[in-house]
């Protein structure tokens, strides 16, 4: 079975300042997102439920605004690419992309979240969830109820983003881990561009 793509995210943040060593996690999140023009990081995430358990990891590449790449290489090849007006997702082995309008689908999943300058904040609303470990936690719970998450914590450690913890309105729950972060890397255009290849079948979003 193919992981599953919360049609997130993706969740972020904004002070250029350093935060405190053991500053709060909102503050770790605006600080973040004000020093994170640039992104890129390894994934492992977990999606799990009642029924199920899938295991996926992969690459995250951010260019804020609005931009963002998401490719999954274990077990299945699948690739997520927001060119800041397009949401394509192409799947290699059905010869199949996706394509809808980026706004429609900005907030839904961890990149998207992620690629904003402040999407988190605008659709919900955040409370410090304090310490565990040597993470800082912050709970943000939804503005809206038809936000596709009804439940994020963010963890944070020196003004880097950590792990993330998604419950969706299908009750699936998703934990997301980054590991070896680079801010502010050259990514070229090119990594943001995506074009259907030949012969692949293409359809529209909803």
């Amino acid at each position: 079975m193919k992981p599953s793509f919360p049609l997130l995210s993706a969740a972020a943040l904004a002070c250029s300042l350093a935060a405190p060593a053991h500053a709060s996690a909102i503050g770790q999140l605006k600080a973040f997102v004000a020093g994170s023009k640039t992104l890129s990081a390894d994934f492992t995430q977990i999606v799990s439920n009642k029924n199920k358990r899938e295991e996926a990891s992969g690459r995250l590449e951010i260019a804020r605004p609005g931009k963002f790449r998401w490719e999954y290489t274990k077990p299945y090849a699948q690739l997520i690419v927001g060119d800041g007006k397009t949401l394509w997702i192409y799947d290699p082995d059905l010869a199949q992309v996706t394509r809808k309008a980026q706004g429609a689908a900005l907030g839904s999943s961890p990149a998207a979240l992620l690629a904003g300058s402040n999407e988190i904040e605008r659709s919900y609303k955040l409370n410090e969830a304090g310490k565990q470990g040597d993470l800082e936690w912050l709970a943000a719970s939804p503005k809206k109820q038809d936000n596709t998450f009804s439940a994020i914590r963010m963890g944070f450690r020196n003004n880097m983003l950590v792990e993330m913890e998604l419950t969706d309105s299908f009750g699936n729950d998703t934990r997301i881990r980054f590991s070896q972060p680079q801010q502010n890397v050259n990514l070229p255009v090119s990594r943001f561009a995506f074009t259907p290849p030949k012969g692949a079948d293409v359809v529209n979003g909803d």
